[in-house]
């Protein structure tokens, strides 16, 4: 189970209500999968472990597993999952431009993204199983980029459904801001150092302009999350 930190018992995959996946259905799944090309999911490129907490309570923080799709050398398109085994559940998706396509952004819009130069410098961030020479040529571009995120599923309060609304995320952008038992628990898994991480990284730099102001609003004070409201449609029927 994916290590979290919330304000109650996570769920855990084994929690999810439903009956067993039948014959039939798994037939159908073998087949589809010969015959059809699947072609979005065949791009996922790459396989990145970090960490998200939610934009407006940093004490509610999980363990986020990226598979990511190079769209264009400007942009990447990532599934989120809560840990990279076989029952993983999808519980969010994160966007990843360059700096060059965040500084275009409208300043609201960048209120919604975070920064990665911590996450990379910092080592908690990482490539699973790729060796160091490869996983930092890659990192190396990933710290002067910008993300935004939003899970669907809080599993972390005991969710055992993607309940209510999307939730924006946000990642962390010093030390002392991880949970050291999530990070530990993390380290042990993977049998990886975030200490070694970082000393392997120090020559890695972040955007070309420094980190924008208006991302990582939480340091300002400010969250911003989702929120529901009814909207009036009887004038456009």
């Amino acid at each position: 189970m994916a290590g979290t930190v919330g304000k109650g018992p996570a769920s855990t995959p084994e929690d999810v209500h439903g009956e067993s996946t039948n014959v039939g259905s798994s037939l159908l799944g073998m087949g589809a999968k010969a015959l059809q090309s699947l072609n979005p999911i065949k791009r996922i490129h790459a396989h990145l472990c970090a960490f998200h907490f939610y934009a407006h309570d940093m004490n509610r923080q999980v363990e986020a597993h990226h598979y990511c799709t190079h769209y264009n050398q400007d942009m990447r398109q990532c599934l989120i999952y809560d840990s990279p085994e076989k029952n993983a559940r999808l519980i969010g998706v994160e966007y990843i431009v360059s700096e060059k396509l965040f500084q275009g952004l409208p300043d609201e819009e960048k209120k919604l993204w975070h920064t990665h130069e911590y996450e990379v410098k910092g080592g908690i961030l990482f490539l699973p199983g790729v060796p160091k020479v490869a996983e930092v040529k890659e990192l190396d571009e990933v710290a002067k980029t910008y993300g935004k995120v939003f899970h669907f599923w809080q599993y972390d309060r005991g969710d055992t459904l993607p309940l209510g609304l999307p939730q924006l995320m946000m990642a962390f952008t010093e030390d002392g801001q991880l949970n050291p038992d999530l990070a530990s628990s993390v380290e042990k898994r993977f049998g990886v150092s975030f200490q070694d991480h970082a000393e392997s990284r120090k020559h890695i730099t972040g955007p070309s302009m420094g980190i924008h102001p208006l991302a990582n609003p939480w340091q300002q004070g400010t969250s911003l999350q989702s929120e529901l409201r009814e909207v009036d449609i009887t004038e456009k029927h």
